[in-house]
C-alpha cells in the first residue's frame, strides 16, 4: 500500500556538526530504503569539524537541495551546488561540508531499511 510520510513526523536524529531527519526507514515500515534530510550550517569561527564516516555495505546518494559544500571522500574532493547528486561507494570515508554563507541542505538515500546498523561514525546516537 501507498504511503505519504510527511517531515513533520520524521525521527530527529543526533548526528555529529548537521541537522537530520530520517523521513523513511525500517522503523517507519520501509522494507528496504531509507531516506534522510540533512542540514549542515554555516561552520562558525574555532569550530572544529566533524570528522569523516562511512557506511560499510551499502551506497549512498546524496542530492543538493540549496547550498553549496565539498564532499571530502577516500577518493578525493567533490565540491557540491544545488542540483548535484553524489554517489559514494559503500565503505569509502566521506564527510560533506558546508562552504558557502548559507545551510547546505541535502536528501540522503540510502538502499538499506536501518542505516545505524552499518555506519561507522564517532558520536553517532539515535533520538526520538
Amino acid at each position: 500500500m501507498a504511503r505519504v510520510f510527511t517531515q513533520a513526523e520524521a525521527k530527529q536524529l543526533g548526528l555529529s556538526g548537521r541537522k537530520a531527519l530520517e523521513i523513511v526507514s525500517g522503523e517507519r515500515g520501509s522494507r528496504g530504503v531509507t531516506l534522510r534530510l540533512a542540514e549542515i550550517p554555516v561552520p562558525q569561527p574555532g569550530e572544529t569539524p566533524r570528522g569523516p564516516h562511512q557506511h560499510h555495505e551499502f551506497e549512498e546518494c546524496i542530492y543538493v537541495l540549496s547550498g553549496i559544500g565539498t564532499t571530502f571522500a577516500d577518493s578525493g574532493e567533490f565540491p557540491l551546488k544545488p542540483g548535484d547528486t553524489l554517489l559514494m561507494p559503500a565503505g569509502e570515508k566521506h564527510v560533506t561540508r558546508n562552504t558557502g554563507t548559507e545551510p547546505l541542505l541535502l536528501l540522503c538515500f540510502f538502499p538499506v531499511a536501518d542505516v545505524a546498523k552499518g555506519t561507522g561514525e564517532p558520536g553517532a546516537s539515535r533520538k526520538s
